[in-house]
């Protein structure tokens, strides 16, 4: 058969990646599709040729749309990123009847279901298991290899970035801020590194496991987003005295009465497996019913690690070109006509431990009037940490841990107890997940 051509979208660190890895285990690949996979068309206004040896036998343009256009082309690899213009290129490739590949959680996240929706009207695929933990084939394994479960709940270290920093923090004792300039001067964060510390990234990726695992509409507007940059080397020390590591932590639970969905700082048992995956690596963790818990782990960014994920979605567009739409793994791995309409959780309604960290007048009875407000609200505490104060200070800190206790009520503890005379400033608040097998 006539190798099948791809159109590539970028050649920046994921570009070049998949570039190379396609030429380098041709052989192995065209073995594993069943037939060639070749690169012949790609766009990109700015690249170093020197990082792509061979590019130069392809056509290389700088309008994406003559790539999306070309009629030669049967595959499109978007790798640019974000919405604009990817979302127009993507749509202009399935009205062109080209199946596409992406790595681009952003857009899926947010236009996924629109996306979705004319693919399927055209009858091509959109393949996108690089848009999640970069390497590791989760998307695959939730989609195609737990079909026969219900899943119950997803855990994931899903950006590296976030990670790195808070490994660093509690490996070596540095602050934030300190932490998060070396990661840009590695190249782990961006100039700006919002997306990643504040979560963003972590809950498009989120938004999307939660749909493929769960069979609901990707609604990334309704993920409780939480980042780190508040996280003090203290809270990371106490959190190790107490026997759990801070994690910023995706997570998504089904019950019946609908879905969480939430990202922000965790501690998490220092005993789980999740808990040491350290540096810039990823892991998701799943409880499903009939296999228990499977934990997923590798690099989750990066040129290759990111190639070999958008290289495996070529392979399996490949193999099913010739297949009956109606008889493809669908989308989001329920039929589109069978998704839930299970609704998701107000941030109000979690359930969760807490971790709390206040600043107190060294006096007698503070600690009794934190009890009493805990008490009042049927918030029971778990453990608790009580420095004594260095000569000369006035202020002493508290640690608390709760057992499990709805938001809306630990938020009004949290209100009443900053307005006592004898607490300085404001509580800082990380909730606590055990992640339990049972």
């Amino acid at each position: 058969m006539k190798p099948v051509n791809v159109g590539l979208l970028g050649l920046g660190t994921v570009g070049g990646g998949t570039f190379n890895v396609l030429r380098r285990n041709a052989g192995e690949i065209a073995r594993r599709a069943g037939r060639g996979i070749e690169i012949t068309h790609a766009a990109a206004r700015d690249y170093e040729p020197a990082r792509v040896p061979g590019i130069e036998s392809i056509k290389v343009t700088d309008d994406a749309f003559a790539v999306v256009d070309d009629p030669d082309i049967d595959i499109v690899v978007e790798l640019i990123g974000g919405y604009d213009p990817a979302r127009d290129l993507v749509m202009k490739a399935i009205a062109n009847g080209k199946h596409v590949v992406t790595a681009n959680k952003a857009l899926i996240a947010l236009h996924g279901n629109e996306i979705f929706a004319a693919a399927q009207k055209q009858g091509v695929m959109v393949a996108f298991e690089a848009a999640v933990a970069g390497g590791i084939p989760i998307i695959k394994a939730v989609r195609e290899g737990l079909a026969a479960n219900r899943i119950e709940w997803i855990a994931g270290i899903i950006n590296g970035t976030g990670n790195f920093i808070l490994t660093e923090m509690r490996d070596k004792g540095r602050d934030f801020a300190d932490v998060l300039a070396e990661a840009q001067r590695l190249g782990y964060a961006e100039a700006d590194p919002t997306f990643d510390v504040e979560g963003i990234d972590a809950a498009h990726k989120l938004t999307i496991l939660a749909s493929i695992a769960f069979g609901i509409p990707l609604q990334f507007e309704k993920v409780y987003t939480e980042g780190i940059a508040y996280i003090t080397r203290e809270d990371v020390s106490y959190a190790e005295q107490l026997g759990y590591r801070i994690k910023h932590l995706g997570f998504a639970r089904r019950t019946e009465q609908g879905v969480e969905l939430r990202v922000h700082p965790t501690l998490i048992p220092d005993r789980r497996l999740i808990a040491n995956v350290d540096g810039v690596m990823n892991a998701v963790l799943i409880k499903a019913d009939a296999v228990g818990p499977t934990l997923y782990y590798g690099a989750g960014a990066g040129a290759e690690p990111t190639a070999s994920a958008v290289v495996a979605d070529l392979v399996d567009v490949t193999r099913t070109l010739t297949a009956d739409p109606e008889n493809r793994v669908p989308h989001l791995a329920f039929q589109p006509d069978a998704l839930s309409d299970l609704p998701i959780y107000p941030v109000e309604d979690f359930e969760t431990a807490y971790y709390l960290r206040m600043c107190v007048a060294d006096r007698p009875g503070v600690l009794a009037d934190i009890t009493r407000i805990l008490g009042d609200l049927g918030i029971s505490i778990e453990a608790v940490i009580q420095k004594e104060p260095l000569e000369g200070q006035q202020q002493v800190p508290i640690i608390l841990l709760t057992r499990t206790v709805r938001e809306k009520h630990m938020n009004q503890a949290i209100q009443q107890i900053e307005a006592l005379n004898s607490v300085e400033g404001r509580i800082t608040r990380i909730r606590l997940e055990h992640l339990s097998a049972k």
